[in-house]
């Protein structure tokens, strides 16, 4: 890694001259001011996607589980100006991988590429917060039991090794872009990436000591829901920032973001009080992120009531995959990732086949005339589930190998924070 990060620094020496080289084009001014809000929005859901793990994790964890993800934020941000961005949106190499002509941010400057009204720079930055957000997802699958060092390395591989080629497959020129698969702001490239991602690694990095006898309760649930809050923030830049612009289509993702997210909220919470007796908190901000993975891929591209029944049916399907599939296979997915974004991610990649409409978004679904789009649908989510399952199958091998993946039982009976880190979230008498 020491080796990696210093030829890194080497090659932007030597890319210094041009980092800011000139693209071409002519910034509008609207656009570029909307794009730089939803930048910063999507980077606020990092920290909120920490604070809405740290709520359900037990006490003896919660700075850990924090610490996952705002270290993530830290290391990816770098990756991705080193050689990240490059491996995304670089020149095609055969529809799977970027080149290597912005490593460095090489010819990365501030005026657009060619058809484009923002600057390079910020679409680069833009998209560098994805790259962020979608690792991060995938801790909640591993807290309470995993080595900082594994996880550092892993996160490290796993965004060089699968979400960038993912997101040049779909975003930036590859062949699920050639093939017409649709995926507004990252239903494949970041929710079923992680989801899938998380479910192999609750497998093989196993269970936490004690599942599913001992009693796990969240040690904060006010905590969870400001995090969920952020969440939902958020992710009007995460969705309406997608449309690149500051125009109709960021209007539409707007209103179907928060109807999505409030329909499945909803839903959940009905059907968990009919199923088990009680509305719960914790479950309706289990919807509401249902309803904003949902809608992720398909903002763009549906209406305000085709998102009510693509967040209807994130609600009952990601309860259904929490509270009844979990439990019945038996892997412990901690905070369940897959349930959420891999169900809803699959969920919400499907319904934009299903209800595009080429009056929103150019393109029409199955139910406005266009089969074949639902096939490009369900071949881009075949082949994300595969790529990303067997990836990080060897990943996590080869990292268990190099340094191990699980903490030892002490570490783990007395809890992360001291063990690891030295600290507490919560000093109680």
């Amino acid at each position: 890694m020491i080796r990696l990060f210093v030829l890194s620094f080497l090659l932007i020496l030597g890319a210094g001259g041009t980092a800011l080289a000139a693209d071409g084009g002519k910034i509008d001014s609207g656009d570029t001011a909307w794009l730089l809000v939803s930048t910063a929005l999507v980077m606020l859901m990092t920290p909120g996607l920490a604070i809405f793990y740290g709520g359900m994790t037990r006490r003896k964890n919660v700075l850990n589980t924090i610490m996952l993800s705002f270290i993530t934020l830290a290391m990816i941000s770098v990756q991705w100006v080193l050689w990240g961005y490059s491996l995304s949106f670089g020149s095609d190499i055969g529809g799977l991988v970027g080149g290597l002509d912005y490593i460095g941010l090489k010819g990365v400057g501030t005026t657009p590429q060619e058809g484009s009204t923002i600057p390079h720079l910020l679409f680069m930055m833009f998209q560098g917060m994805f790259a962020i957000i979608t690792p991060a997802l995938i801790t909640g699958a591993f807290v309470e039991r995993i080595k900082f060092s594994a996880f550092l390395l892993f996160t490290l591989l796993w965004s060089t090794i699968v979400y960038d080629p993912l997101a040049h497959w779909v975003w930036g020129g590859g062949w699920l872009m050639d093939l017409g698969a649709l995926d507004f702001a990252g239903g494949t490239v970041v929710h079923i990436s992680s989801g899938v991602s998380a479910l192999v690694a609750a497998l093989v990095i196993g269970r936490r000591r004690g599942y599913p006898y001992e009693a796990m309760h969240p040690n904060n649930l006010p905590l969870t829901l400001i995090g969920t809050a952020l969440l939902w923030f958020g992710w009007f830049g995460f969705n309406a920032g997608s449309a690149l612009a500051s125009n109709g289509s960021a209007v539409n993702a707007f209103v179907t973001t928060n109807t999505a997210a409030a329909m499945a909220a909803f839903t959940w919470t009905i059907v968990e009080w009919f199923h088990r007796g009680k509305p719960t908190l914790l479950g309706a901000a289990s919807g509401a992120v249902a309803g904003l993975v949902a809608i992720t891929p398909a903002a763009g591209f549906v209406g305000p009531i085709s998102s009510i029944i693509i967040g209807f049916g994130a609600g009952v399907l990601c309860y259904l995959a929490v509270v009844l599939i979990k439990p019945s296979l038996g892997y412990d997915d901690s905070l369940d990732v897959f349930g959420i974004h891999g169900v809803g991610g699959t969920w919400g990649a499907i319904a934009t086949g299903l209800f595009a409409s080429a009056a929103v978004g150019g393109v029409d679904g199955l139910f406005f005339g266009n089969p074949g789009q639902l096939v490009k649908q369900i071949i881009g989510v075949v082949a994300t589930y595969l790529f990303a399952g067997i990836v990080t199958f060897i990943l996590l091998k080869v990292v268990d190998l190099l340094v191990g993946l699980r903490v030892s039982d002490e570490e783990e009976v007395t809890g992360l924070d001291i063990s690891l880190h030295g600290e507490e979230g919560y000093r109680l008498s």
